[in-house]
């Protein structure tokens, strides 16, 4: 085969002239296709170019994520070594279909996402365990349908690697055992939120599954009983024990193990773990890198002191705890080599602790100081003077720092990557010096009134690596602004300009130049209409996302031009639009379309709504006022759901787009009554 693949393929066709494709041989094609695979686009346009590269195509082709079940018939023969399948985009997927993908891929399937999919039952399971012996990896979350029956059938893939059941909650202790008995060769296993599962399930994993390097038991109504098992796992290096109410200290002081191997421990949300639980729980671990007790009890110094012993700590989440002097102190002296800290929301975080604090850790790369209100210019200062390798600093609502100290992020941390400065005091000249920080991905400005299009400016002419750019009620932020993100940012990906009433169609059309846009949410934004958007449906044709919720100016002649360009839309908002029956079929012929919310469309009728529907064949939910559930055939209803759609029924009252004699201001103070 290998000698056959260097062989010069045959030409392409009979005529003498020449093709300069010839010359290559189908190694060589192959080799191409793996610089390709990242981009879908392209791969369809190689394999269009001629059939002899349709071919290679076909046969190439290891990952598979077809947009819906009825195009899996189609496939099965054109593609015949897939080894990993996601079918996360198909919410109907039965055991004829399961039957079908055991047979056809037999000897290649390596792994297969269902974690959106419904209607399978065990039998369908157990033929695709059974005939695919290579099966490592299964995601099976989010399907409460199956039951003790259907993890007999898992067990029947003797060589599984990697296993998620997060949200299976109708498999117990009993199904559990199973897949311990015959899943021996486990290294990671997902059973959050699974609720019948217990200390029995969760040590027979443990006796069972030596092999076991991740381990998250979130949400489930464990004891200490199961840990003492858990601890033995001589490979384990992440452990996730979050909302675990069933371990406390008195439990834990129990435990006559320790896992040296330990790397991450999540004990967010463990209120009964104290500091006494916490050294009884890692003590022995040698390894530990990263630490998670996020929403749990008070941060001490005797807390932190459990953490001494660690000299390989990098990283260290406190979000939402309660921080006391002594625990900043602790904290401080810890030898370890801390490189993240994240403190989003904690109480008694001041000043002079978080100053302490950051002065003692000064090659921290990520620092998260989310809604921590006692800070001010003083912390900025202390933090950009100390930590000058920053790549990460959140620092929404932090509402008593000043606009002056965003002037020192930009001028002393040029390593930045990521700011979100939402909801604070930062004006253009902190924008300006923000610029500076070259590598730039993620920039969040929202609820940042004090900004203008003269700070923007200067970010889009000098981060063109901007990939993130949130600019929710930024109300001073107008065309000039968005136009000098969409000249100097084209790898930009998401921008939200939500409730910016000084938005025009021209900031869309500024945009529609930045080809690898996907999410765009422009609701609220008064002043755009359907040719804005028709520009962006032209020169985006990767959106995925678009929210033009209470855009009242677009109408069916914006929906026209998605349709025939944004193929690869997936969740759309159209709430409040001038959109009518015409449109919103229009739509419909996009075949990834899944998610719609379409409430308050003044011109959809009960006909042209089922009409719609009808024609989504990928549609997974679909947000619906509760005063059409009457008006549509209970046929169709049941169709839809049949077929793996969820409807979400609201009943919330239509407000009045404009408020009579009050003009734009009765408007803008009703739009901002009626936000969702």
């Amino acid at each position: 085969m290998k000698t056959q693949s260097k062989r010069r393929r045959q030409p392409l066709s009979p005529d003498s002239s020449p093709n300069p494709f010839d010359i290559l041989t189908e190694e060589i094609v192959c080799k191409i296709l793996d610089h390709l695979h990242n981009d879908p686009f392209a791969t369809k346009a190689f394999s269009l170019t001629c059939k002899a590269f349709y071919f290679i195509e076909s046969r190439h082709r290891r990952i598979l994520k077809p947009l819906r079940p009825e195009l899996l018939p189609r496939i099965f023969h054109r593609y015949p070594f897939v080894s990993h399948l996601d079918l996360s985009m198909c919410p109907r997927v039965d055991d004829t279909t399961l039957n079908v993908i055991s047979s056809t891929w037999k000897a290649t399937l390596q792994s297969i996402n269902l974690s959106r999919s419904r209607f399978f039952t065990n039998a369908g399971l157990s033929s695709l365990f059974v005939n695919c012996s290579g099966l490592v990896e299964v995601d099976l979350c989010n399907a409460t349908q199956l039951t003790d029956l259907a993890a007999s059938a898992i067990a029947e893939a003797k060589n599984l690697e990697r296993l998620s059941l997060a949200r299976c909650k109708s498999i117990t202790d009993m199904g559990i055992g199973c897949i311990a008995v015959g899943c021996r060769k486990l290294r990671s296993l997902c059973l959050k939120w699974c609720l019948r599962v217990g200390d029995l399930g969760v040590e027979l994993i443990a006796l069972k599954c030596k092999q076991i390097r991740s381990l998250d038991l979130s949400y489930l109504p464990i004891t200490e009983k199961s840990l003492n098992s858990v601890l033995q796992l001589q490979h384990l290096e992440d452990l996730v024990l979050e909302g675990c109410h069933g371990i406390d200290d008195d439990g834990l002081s129990t435990l006559d193990q320790s896992c040296k191997s330990l790397k991450m421990l999540n004990l967010s949300n463990c209120q009964n773990v104290t500091h006494t639980g916490l050294s009884s729980l890692i003590n022995g671990t040698e390894q530990l890198q990263q630490i998670i007790l996020a929403y749990g009890s008070s941060v001490t110094s005797d807390l932190v002191k459990c953490l001494n012993a660690y000299s390989k700590l990098q990283s260290i989440k406190l979000d939402g705890c309660t921080v006391t002097w002594s625990g900043i102190k602790a904290m401080a002296s810890l030898h370890s080599p801390v490189k993240e800290l994240s403190l989003s929301k904690c109480l008694g975080l001041t000043d002079d602790g978080l100053s302490f604090l950051v002065q003692s850790h000064k090659d921290l790369r990520k620092l998260d100081i989310t809604c921590c209100r006692k800070i001010t210019y003083t912390s900025i200062d202390i933090i950009t003077n100390s930590c000058t390798s920053l790549t990460s600093l959140r620092m929404e609502s932090c509402s008593l720092v000043p606009k002056e100290a965003f002037v020192l992020i930009g001028a002393r941390c040029s390593f930045l990557e990521e700011l979100d400065a939402t909801d604070n005091e930062i004006d253009d000249e902190g924008l300006k010096s923000i610029s500076r920080c070259s590598k730039l991905s993620i920039l969040k400005l929202g609820i940042c009134s004090n900004i203008s299009d003269e700070g923007l400016a200067k970010v889009g002419s000098s981060c063109s690596m901007l990939k993130e750019v949130d600019l929710y009620r930024s109300v001073a932020i107008s065309d000039a602004g968005i136009a000098a993100i969409g000249d100097g940012c084209p790898a930009l990906e998401m921008i939200n300009i939500a409730y910016n009433d000084k938005i025009t169609d021209n900031s869309l059309v500024s945009l529609s130049k930045c080809r690898m846009l996907k999410a765009l949410e422009i609701r609220g934004c008064l002043g755009v209409s359907s040719i804005g958007l028709s520009a962006i449906a032209v020169g985006c044709k990767q959106l995925t996302v678009l929210d033009i919720k209470k855009c009242f100016n677009i109408n069916d002649n914006g929906m026209l031009p998605l349709a025939q360009f944004s193929q690869n839309l997936k969740q759309i908002n159209l709430s409040y639009c001038s959109v009518t029956d015409v449109g919103l079929v229009a739509l419909a012929s996009i075949s990834r379309l899944q998610n719609m919310t379409i409430l308050h469309l003044a011109g959809l009728t009960p006909n042209g709504l089922a009409a719609a529907l009808l024609a989504c064949r990928a549609l997974t939910k679909v947000k619906l006022h509760a005063s059409f559930r009457p008006l549509l055939p209970q046929s169709i209803l049941g169709y839809m759901e049949a077929h793996g759609c969820v409807f979400h029924w609201r009943d919330k009252a239509f407000q009045v787009r404009l408020t009579e004699g009050n003009g734009s201001q009765g408007m803008e103070a009703a739009l901002w009554k009626e936000q969702q």
